[in-house]
């Protein structure tokens, strides 16, 4: 466990990645992961839409949570080509990522909009991992903890507790470059995001899991997720290739 009981999560993003073929990956995880370590952290794979029901199947009965990568703030509606988090549950996903930063870039998503998609996580019994993060140029300002303290604020819905929120601290610049913060740098943005947490929900933020994501890999997760108020990794590459993934969530190993 991590500090104040919070139960580390890994957690794989294939983006978009994966044909029919790739449920495979959920299938070597499955037959791989070990109940000492399932009893210790929780796992999470987030693939493809096309793909969330097959993973589904494939992880059931087994300690494997399925999860998507994005989902539409409305119900349901005129929205051709969208996902609701109602239909994201019905196909058995526990989790959805809501303002990953190739969102927010690619797809011009809003603090605002992010708040709006946690409420819909929220509304059909989903769990968000809201994720916030600070490109190179703004850490390069000294910006970092405003940036990431106003994504915070207004992402985060009144009244989120540990059950339908996670927070992912994933620098932008960090994300697929291979690049990472120092332990200190993390230390320092997830201490000031408990605080955060703290000032918007009060002492049910004690209980909310914060991941790091960015550049994980088997090689340095077990210094990474050692670092105070880190719960965790929001994984992207890495959690393509089975035996990567596995080494990852070994860094929680006895």
């Amino acid at each position: 466990m991590t500090g104040h009981g919070r139960r580390p999560l890994v957690a794989g993003n294939w983006k978009m990645n994966g044909l029919r073929k790739s449920v495979s990956v959920v299938e070597s995880v499955r037959a791989r992961l070990t109940p000492d370590l399932t009893d210790r952290i929780d796992v999470l794979i987030c693939p493809p839409s096309t793909l969330i029901a097959s993973c589904v199947a494939a992880a059931y009965g087994s300690p494997i949570a399925i999860g998507g990568q994005n989902l539409h703030a409305k119900a349901s509606g005129a929205f051709t080509g969208s996902i609701s988090a109602e239909m994201l549950s019905d196909l058995g996903a526990r989790y959805v990522i809501v303002g990953h930063s190739e969102r927010r870039a690619y797809h011009h998503e809003t603090d605002d909009g992010v708040h709006a998609k946690a409420l819909a996580a929220r509304r059909a019994g989903l769990c968000g991992i809201i994720c916030v993060g600070e490109t190179q140029e703004e850490r390069e300002e000294g910006r970092t903890l405003d940036i990431v303290r106003a994504q915070l604020a207004i992402g985060v819905p009144k009244g989120a507790t540990a059950t339908d929120t996670v927070i992912a601290y994933e620098p932008v610049w960090a994300i697929g470059t291979g690049l990472t913060p120092t332990p200190a740098d993390i230390a320092e943005v997830h201490a000031s995001l408990r605080e955060m947490l703290t000032s918007l929900i009060g002492p049910e933020a004690a209980r909310v899991r914060i991941l790091y994501g960015g550049s994980v890999k088997p090689g340095n997760a077990r210094e990474l997720m050692s670092v105070e108020n880190v719960d965790g990794a929001l994984v992207g590459g890495a959690s393509l290739v089975a035996e990567d993934f596995l080494g990852i969530a070994q860094a929680y190993a006895r």
